[in-house]
């Protein structure tokens, strides 16, 4: 007697049409999460624009870099810190310095915030800063000429709401 041969029947159909469209759907379903959490972003006006402006702004980062003055960005409580340092010389005095506090998607919780020197090279600001990641743009200046121009990803712990 002769064993029975496969026959492909509509529960197998079924079976193949639910694994097709079951790795479809949580492909996507995993890839719309990554791009949720992940991704950096970057909102502009005008993308035309923007792209126009590239190359100018990457030589100006290029010129304030060369300087060797840096600067670095911390939250406690409701204090916003940035001290500003040269790799050599030490504390850098500015006239302004501003920061800027960006979520890395959209634009509902952006703030800026102009900072206060407290000591050579210390800047500090009063304000509550909801937990969570931000991308913190500085700028600072002296004498009316930009001297520094950092962008840095901060961490403010906590719970995000």
């Amino acid at each position: 007697m002769r064993p029975k041969e496969f026959v492909f029947t509509g529960r197998h159909m079924l079976a193949v049409m639910v694994a097709f469209f079951g790795v479809v759907i949580s492909v996507n379903v995993y890839m719309a999460w990554q791009a949720t959490h992940s991704w950096s972003g970057l909102v502009v006006k005008n993308t035309y624009v923007a792209s126009q402006e590239f190359n100018g702004k990457v030589a100006e980062a290029k010129a304030l870099a060369a300087t060797g003055i840096t600067g670095s960005a911390s939250v406690s409580g409701s204090e916003i810190r940035y001290e500003l340092r040269h790799s050599e010389r030490g504390p850098v005095e500015a006239d302004v310095v501003t920061l800027q506090f960006k979520r890395p998607v959209g634009v509902s919780e952006d703030f800026s915030v102009d900072l206060t020197r407290i000591s050579e090279g210390v800047f500090v600001a009063r304000r509550d800063v909801p937990p969570g990641t931000w991308i913190v743009e500085a700028s600072a200046a002296r004498n009316g000429e930009r001297i520094l121009h950092n962008t840095e990803r901060l961490a403010v712990p906590g719970a995000r709401q």
